[in-house]
């Protein structure tokens, strides 16, 4: 099996972790502010990776320069904007539309990889992203009208700024070390996040926000998230990168909301229609026939 292979399959867990997981965060954030769990999330993420490098990749650390922190910082700022545009848009909007417009990111990324990248978008690539989002628009509405709404053009903003992080992710992940790249990034969502949250939410006293953090559902969500999809997910991520292009990222990462729904169904109780079905059905043929067709001269064996 090749190198690429490798890296989509893993993406695919990514998309597999995050979706899966939707239930549990979701459950969280209505005890904690939405805020103040990333800045929690992504800085005990990026404290993991960094325990991980001391004791096992120490020699990571030796390439801490200046472009490295930089980059990261940019890498982390779009990802920052990404998670906060989709917390404050989802106040004004319906999770329905928020989910399909954050999903529009597929259709962005093969832009920006042409623009940034001068990667070619080739004909498999647009049907593959047409497919993917015309199952993200059955699967968010199961046959309903979509209405936009003011909320909106704020996770329109989500959805670029998470399509400009996986573009940078492609332009930065062979340069630097996977794990210091990703524990970098990981620290600054993390100082956002926080920061945001101080000056934007009502997090309490000091008593009550301990009250909250002890609460089972916001314990074992923060587990789940500093873990295995914050600080394994994104190591995975600018892992893979090195060896895919960015648009088949967009296209597998379209897979999440069919994990999160199926999530849903299978432990929120939730019903999955017809239409929702045909939905999820699009997006995996995508997602296949951007696999199946990829360019043979972009992969490497193992």
């Amino acid at each position: 099996m090749n190198r690429s292979r490798v890296a989509d399959l893993g993406l695919l867990l990514v998309a597999m972790m995050w979706g899966s997981t939707f239930l549990i965060v979701q459950h969280a954030v209505r005890v904690l502010p939405p805020l103040a769990f990333n800045g929690i999330r992504f800085l005990g993420a990026g404290l993991l990776l960094a325990i991980i490098t001391t004791l096992f990749y120490r020699r990571e650390w030796k390439e801490l320069r200046v472009g490295i922190l930089v980059h990261a910082s940019l890498l982390g700022v779009f990802l920052f904007l990404g998670y906060a545009f989709q917390t404050v848009g989802l106040l004004y909007t319906t999770t329905s539309n928020a989910g399909f417009i954050t999903g529009l990111s597929v259709i962005l990324v093969p832009f920006l990889a042409l623009f940034l990248l001068r990667h070619p978008i080739s004909s498999y690539t647009w049907l593959s992203a047409l497919l993917a989002a015309i199952g993200l628009y059955l699967l968010a509405f199961a046959g309903s009208a979509f209405a936009l709404n003011r909320g909106d053009f704020l996770v329109f903003l989500c959805a670029i700024a998470f399509a400009l992080h996986v573009a940078y992710t492609a332009m930065y992940a062979p340069k630097y070390p996977a794990l210091l790249l990703a524990t970098l990034q990981m620290t600054v969502v993390g100082l956002l996040s926080l920061g945001s949250s101080l000056l934007f939410e009502d997090i309490g006293p000091i008593h009550q926000l301990s009250d909250k953090l002890l609460q089972p559902e916001v314990l074992w969500a923060l587990f789940i998230s500093i873990g295995p999809t914050s600080a394994l997910a994104f190591w995975i991520q600018t892992v893979c990168q090195k060896f895919t292009s960015p648009s088949r990222v967009a296209i597998i990462f379209a897979t999440e909301p069919v994990f999160a729904a199926i999530t849903g169904v299978l432990f929120g109780g939730e019903v999955l229609g017809i239409v929702a079905m045909i939905g999820c059905l699009c997006i995996f043929t995508g997602m296949i026939m951007a696999e199946l067709k990829s360019s043979p001269s972009t992969l490497q064996s193992i």
